[in-house]
């Protein structure tokens, strides 16, 4: 099956970003204005030592959400005091320095994972306002840029024992959040400036952490165009309609844990899972159960806990934090072409700009690889405290890299 549908593809979907009004450099949520780790800037660096750090900032308690940019502001989350207090902190993008920081909760905090935290899910902001998802402890809150509380959803109890990390996402007037857990899950979605329920469809009762993706597609069969929200999950990858919540398809998974959000690429969503088991891409725009009739290919692999991938130049790359190794598929075909073992483990979900993936170790080491090889072609790093731990991805913003460990804040230049 790996090739059957794989022709259809420019005839049947086309895959896009999520709409909305952003700078040119801006970052404005989970994975790029693109969704899928790529950064189309310029000038980036692509090596750097401390000296070419333009300015740090010690961050008050301890997170992993990636830094979002726009305009001049630089918005991240942290917890303090193990959980006790959640909050958002607006930072000042050319010198580090915090313009404001807000409380968005505080209470007794609930069980999480010590690789997961309570502030791990990355904002999301449409340039006005910006929302930040702390799961039980805070449910879903939305901020303007200066630091004004407009509104607060709670959740639930979102039960899990590892916690949350599933980041908000933009699409049209509505904010969409994933809400998998043990029990009562759901995805909802609302209006992002009045926080008023648009709508809420239930999901498989699975702990999961995997981001919403919005694409574009033609329906199969037909001529017709349709939004689709796309969220992977520990049963497999289910799509929504945007304005209902109607699920319109799925297709199941080889091996559960939902952790990874699923990367667009040439007209196909590429998937991986949490546990061994197989990566595969899916052609959306299908209908009910998809599996024997949109997943264009599929190819086992070992490795668990993975990051998102990345596909730059026709190339799937693949981490695995457990057996610290990157493997590269044939996007097209899902053929392996190769595998690097890098050492250290990668929580972090890579970004690529200049046609290589960066790749951040949890050391706080950034290697650089050529897609089309796997050599890593560099190694960076800013000498961070041996106390540091980077699980963050990358933001490259206005030809410099923010580089976030659960502590600090890093902006390097050229």
């Amino acid at each position: 099956m790996q090739r059957l549908l794989y022709n259809l593809v420019a005839v049947v979907c086309a895959v896009v970003g999520s709409p909305g009004i952003a700078a040119a450099d801006d970052w404005h949520g989970w994975r790029g204005p693109t969704q899928d780790g790529h950064s189309h800037e310029t000038g980036l660096p692509e090596r750097w030592t401390a000296e070419n750090v333009v300015w740090t900032r010690d961050l008050p308690g301890l997170g992993q959400s990636s830094p979002v940019v726009t305009g001049e502001k630089i918005v991240l989350t942290a917890a303090l005091d193990e959980g006790r207090e959640r909050v958002v902190i607006c930072l000042d993008r050319h010198d580090g320095s915090i313009l404001w920081q807000e409380t968005a909760w505080t209470g007794e905090p609930e069980p999480t994972h010590p690789m997961n935290g309570w502030a791990s899910a990355t904002c999301a902001t449409d340039g006005e306002r910006v929302y930040a998802f702390f799961g039980r402890g805070g449910g879903l809150v939305c901020y303007s840029l200066e630091g004004e509380k407009l509104w607060q959803n709670d959740l639930g109890a979102l039960e899990s024992p590892w916690g949350t990390a599933a980041c908000p996402r933009l699409v049209g007037d509505l904010v969409v959040q994933n809400c998998d857990a043990d029990s009562d899950a759901s995805i909802v979605a609302f209006h992002k400036v009045t926080g008023e329920e648009v709508w809420r469809t239930p999901r498989p009762a699975n702990r999961g952490w995997s981001s919403p993706i919005v694409i574009e597609a033609n329906v199969a069969g037909g001529s017709a165009r349709r939004t689709e929200v796309v969220v992977n999950s520990h049963t497999g990858v289910r799509a929504y309609d945007p304005s209902t919540g109607e699920e319109l398809w799925n297709c199941r998974s080889f091996n559960g844990r939902g952790t990874p959000t699923v990367a667009p690429a040439g007209g196909l969503l590429h998937v991986v899972n949490g546990l061994s088991g197989d990566t595969y891409a899916i052609i959306p725009g299908g209908s009910g159960d998809v599996t024997e009739t949109h997943m264009a290919w599929h190819t086992e692999r070992g490795g668990r806990d993975l990051p998102s991938p990345i596909i730059v130049d026709g190339v799937v790359l693949v981490s695995s934090l457990r057996s610290a190794v990157i493997t590269g598929y044939d996007a097209e075909s899902g053929k392996e072409l190769w595998k690097t073992r890098v050492g250290d483990q990668i929580s972090a979900s890579p970004v690529a700009w200049g046609g290589l993936a960066y790749f951040v170790k949890e050391s706080g080491v950034t290697i650089a690889v050529d897609p089309q090889s796997g050599e890593v072609v560099s190694e960076s790093t800013v000498d961070p405290a041996a106390t540091e731990v980077f699980r963050a991805s990358i933001t490259p913003a206005y030809g410099r890299v923010l580089l976030r460990s659960d502590s600090v804040l890093y902006c390097i230049g050229g």
